[in-house]
């Protein structure tokens, strides 16, 4: 199975294959979202009470796949972009007020995805591997989509950028609602499955189920290599 026919929904059992993708190089930019050092950075779990160490075993494939998958799999296919000149774009989550008063709603409500990440601080920062480098962009987003809280529709739309290759995190909140917003501004959006992750495997593999084929292609970054030839 490749990516024509894997991570099919309900909606599209049956349907045609899709037509080969056609990424030209000055038309296409890869977008990093928040691989930041807050999501791969735990604590100690001798340290923790028991409470807190069912929740953090719990978390524990997530944060092997990161280790093992994501950040590795993202920083191949960051550097073969930088070594052929193509686009690179990051977004990253982090609020301009220590307070973090600027946060959108979303992000200040309370439970897991309450977020306080001022844009100074380790935590907002990108882990090491993904730093950017040189002129490449990074804006900074208090909303999942990183298209509804920053320039980067403008940025794409400057750099004549019609091709958005999406790796990141999480598949079901952030990835999807960036993906969602550049399909609905007419950009061709491809995801890179391995490049992602949720907090757990099958929130991840649903969203894509759900993104695919109508928000954008999924494809594996091995897949993705080849058809750009890097």
């Amino acid at each position: 199975m490749n990516w024509k026919t894997a991570h099919r929904s309900f909606y599209y059992e049956g349907a045609p294959e899709p037509e080969d993708l056609d990424l030209k190089w000055d038309e296409t930019a890869l977008l990093v979202i928040d691989i930041q050092n807050t999501y791969v950075e735990r604590p100690d779990r001798d340290t923790l009470s028991p409470e807190e160490q069912e929740r953090h075993d719990k978390w524990t494939p997530f944060y092997d796949r990161m280790t093992d998958m994501v950040v590795p799999r993202t920083e191949e296919l960051l550097n073969a972009f930088r070594k052929h000149g193509i686009e690179r774009v990051f977004a990253r989550i982090a609020c301009l007020k220590g307070d973090g008063k600027d946060r959108s709603l979303s992000q200040k409500k309370p439970g897991w995805n309450y977020l306080l990440l001022p844009k100074d601080e380790h935590a907002s920062q990108f882990v090491p591997e993904l730093q950017a480098q040189g002129d490449e962009i990074v804006v900074c987003k208090t909303t999942d989509s990183a298209l509804t809280g920053t320039n980067l529709r403008l940025i794409l739309h400057n750099m004549s950028v019609k091709n958005v290759v999406v790796a990141g995190i999480f598949t079901d909140q952030c990835v999807s609602s960036t993906v969602r917003s550049l399909a609905d501004e007419s950009y061709n959006v491809i995801v890179v499955e391995d490049c992602c992750a949720a907090g757990h495997e099958d929130l991840h593999y649903r969203e894509l189920e759900i993104i695919n084929m109508i928000y954008c292609h999924v494809v594996s970054s091995a897949e993705l290599k080849e058809i750009m030839g890097l």
